[in-house]
């Protein structure tokens, strides 16, 4: 027979059992229970960190990639695109966004800079119709102040979309209104 250490409460429960045989059962005691601290968990970063040169796969025949001197992006025609960062007109120093989009009666590809925050939320695009679309973010690695954006929409034939960049706080950093504003 295995023998168990009583604990303060069992032999308490057992004196009192003891003294008072008419009682009903002892109530023991229950563990108090165990107090367990857990890490704050960190909320993922709406960006995703790509290498310069690293060619991602924007859907839909699109590829966009990033270097230290700004975006560039072919489409399903294959030509290449580029958007500088570095030729004096993107001021990095305060939040803004830039714009581009092609198209066709299928849909539209829109995509630019985000730019002026080293924690951008989101870039969301704002039909005309009011549907609204966020767009996939990337980075340089060492939060360089400034980062693409993309997104896919359906066809606009009324003055596009409208850009707005959200710091992560939700907080509205940036506007460019839609071409039809």
């Amino acid at each position: 027979m295995k023998k168990y250490p009583l604990t303060a409460a069992v032999a308490a429960a057992a004196l009192t059992t003891a003294a008072a045989p008419a009682l009903a059962a002892p109530v023991l005691a229950a563990p108090a229970p165990a107090v367990v601290q857990t890490a704050e968990a960190k909320a993922p970063s709406p960006v995703r960190v790509v290498e310069s040169g690293e060619r991602v796969d924007a859907g839909r025949g699109w590829t966009v990639w990033l270097t230290a001197e700004g975006k560039h992006w072919t489409g399903p025609d294959g030509i290449e695109n580029f958007r500088s960062v570095v030729d004096g007109n993107v001021d990095l120093s305060r939040p803004g966004v830039s714009h581009q989009s092609e198209g066709d009666a299928a849909g539209v590809f829109h995509s630019g800079l985000s730019y002026g925050t080293k924690k951008p939320g989101e870039v969301v695009l704002t039909g005309t119709d009011g549907t609204r679309t966020t767009a996939t973010l990337l980075e340089l690695p060492g939060r360089p102040g400034w980062g693409v954006w993309y997104a896919h929409t359906g066809p606009e034939n009324d003055g596009g979309a409208s850009v707005a960049l959200y710091d992560r706080n939700g907080r509205l950093l940036a506007e460019l209104p839609g071409w039809n504003a």
